[in-house]
């Protein structure tokens, strides 16, 4: 008998190192990132978070006195942030004073027993989401400063096309994608009345942290951790032409192979164009979108694009309507969700379906065979 067994021993011992083999291949991510002390220093020094020349960390340099307000400290600034998590003995989920210039996000934001143990995020609607781990860091600075309740409370009882002195463009701020990753649950977008709007975006359970997928340090992806189960993101170059099969033609243009990134990328567009229209039909001033400040202003030769003498303060979009307005905030926080075909596909393309529908409440825009998420 004991002969016989050593056969199935060596089939079965076989056996399992192919199944090790083929799990490692297809499920398993690729290596561990480094992390010695020596390569996470490398890697934050070459990070937005670390860039001391960065408009993000010198905005206040030249003010009188030269300090960051309280309003913008947590999240320029290392002092600010600590305050704001009450590291420093302070009340938390508030910043009392204005803090010192000079200071990027460097090691103590993450690395402190407060964000160690921090796992609550605060949103501007409002919402309070937890069990988030560290992510409930990340996140509470890369979800913006406006919501779907400031929109809502600015146009509230206004006629919809009418202009009123009283509104202006409100603008959520930049790089939204912790807010967008939750979408109705956070609600950083317009959410118009009687329609659903997906919460929550998830992956597998490998990647749902920030973490997951953006290196902590250096701030980037690996797009081969993505090629296990998108085998179309080999590389930075393809990260957007993922696309799950049952991905409907949200655009209507007929290309159901294209990524899902081509998809949003049409619908915004769409948007601007039909923003354009509504402008000049109904408001009589033609307006363009700018990648500087100031966000929106009057495209005065009308020739659709915010030309380099155009965009100034002085030449500031001055005519506001409430449609207007909501239209306005959605598309910029699209700009600012630049990964919302991985974050949250869905609840963007929800809100640009809506805003387009909304305006073509009043001018003509077709909409032929688009489809909107339910």
């Amino acid at each position: 008998m004991r002969k016989n067994i050593w056969p199935l021993l060596l089939i079965f011992f076989l056996l399992g190192g192919l199944v090790v083999l083929l799990i490692g291949q297809v499920v398993l991510p690729p290596d561990p990132r480094p992390e010695t002390v020596q390569a996470i220093s490398l890697n934050w020094s070459s990070s937005g978070h670390s860039d001391r020349e960065s408009f993000s960390f010198t905005y206040w340099d030249q003010r009188e006195p030269p300090e960051i307000p309280a309003n913008c400290a947590k999240c320029h600034s290392t002092y600010g942030y600590l305050d704001y998590l009450g590291e420093d003995g302070t009340e938390a989920y508030v910043v009392d004073n204005a803090v010192p210039i000079g200071s990027v996000v460097n090691c103590l934001v993450c690395h402190n027993p407060v964000a160690h143990e921090k796992d609550l995020t605060l949103f501007p609607s409002g919402a309070e989401i937890d069990g988030l781990g560290m992510s409930a860091n990340c996140a509470e600075c890369h979800q913006g400063r406006s919501s779907n309740v400031d929109v809502t409370a600015a146009i509230s009882g206004l006629p919809e096309d009418e202009v009123n002195e009283d509104l202006d463009f409100i603008n959520i701020h930049y790089k939204v994608g912790g807010a967008t990753r939750f979408g109705d649950d956070a609600q950083a977008g317009y959410q118009y009345p009687g329609k659903t709007y997906d919460g929550f975006y998830p992956h597998v359970a490998r990647f749902q942290a920030c973490t997951d997928c953006h290196d902590p340090h250096t701030l980037l992806v690996t797009p081969t951790e993505c090629a296990a189960c998108h085998p179309a993101a080999s590389s930075f170059a393809t990260l957007r032409d993922i696309r799950d099969p049952s991905t409907p033609d949200y655009d209507g243009d007929g290309d159901t192979t294209e990524g899902v990134a081509y998809e949003i990328a049409t619908l915004h567009d769409l948007l601007h164009e039909t923003i354009q229209t509504y402008a000049v039909e109904v408001i009589g001033q033609p307006i363009a979108y700018t990648y500087s400040n100031p966000k929106w202003v009057i495209d005065t030769n009308n020739n659709g694009i915010a030309d380099e003498g155009e965009i100034s303060r002085d030449n500031a979009y001055p005519e506001w309507t409430p449609r207007l307005v909501k239209a306005t905030y959605n598309y910029h926080l699209v700009v600012q969700s630049s990964g919302a075909f991985v974050h949250n596909p869905r609840y963007a393309v929800q809100l640009l379906f809506d805003t387009i529908e909304d305006l073509a409440n009043v001018v003509h825009v077709d909409m032929t065979n688009m489809v909107r998420p339910e």
